[in-house]
């Protein structure tokens, strides 16, 4: 493996090992309540959100990307995920108020906890990386946040699997069949 791999791998796991416990049970306990389930996200941020939406649709719930044009309106009973790396973009935080001021419950997945999309959210998930001399060169830009939230959402998906009582042979029916 090469050096940037082991580096990414070494560094991802060291954020994911902080103590998030309450926040993820709060985070699971809010997705099993939503009536729907809304994810935002702009560039690698939003593919990571994107990817997390088809395993929640693989689970049976009712998920739109916000911004995809036939995503309803927002509900004081829904759910909104919104992942931005610098918690600090624009769109973002805009979606995270409007849904706020619907009554919808705002999770954000961010690393700088005070952000201004942190402070607009319900529950914060800050998966925050470690600055060192490396991280420029070996895993430049948001590298280390998007793929510490892919792994962490797979880790939600599993543990909402067992709470629903859901199997691969299940989610595999509601697979999309490209034709």
């Amino acid at each position: 493996m090469n050096e940037a791999s082991e580096y990414i791998l070494k560094n991802v796991e060291k954020m994911l090992k902080l103590n998030k416990a309450r926040k993820v049970d709060e985070f699971i306990k809010l997705i099993l309540k939503g009536n729907n389930i809304f994810l935002y996200g702009v560039g690698r941020s939003g593919l990571i959100a994107k990817a997390f939406a088809i395993r929640l649709v693989q689970l049976g719930l009712n998920v739109f990307f916000i911004g995809d044009t036939t995503t309803p309106i927002v509900s004081p009973d829904d759910v909104i995920v919104i992942i931005s790396n610098t918690g600090e973009t624009m769109s973002a935080i805009q979606t995270a108020n409007i849904s706020g001021r619907m009554g919808a419950k705002v999770i954000a997945i961010t690393s700088i906890k005070h952000s201004k999309l942190a402070h607009a959210a319900n529950i914060v998930i800050c998966l925050h990386p470690n600055d060192d001399e490396n991280r420029e060169r070996l895993a430049p830009l948001g590298t280390l946040f998007e793929d510490a939230t892919l792994i962490f959402l797979d880790g939600i998906v599993s543990d909402l699997m067992k709470k629903m009582d859901e199997n691969e042979r299940i989610m595999r029916s509601r697979h999309a069949i490209w034709v």
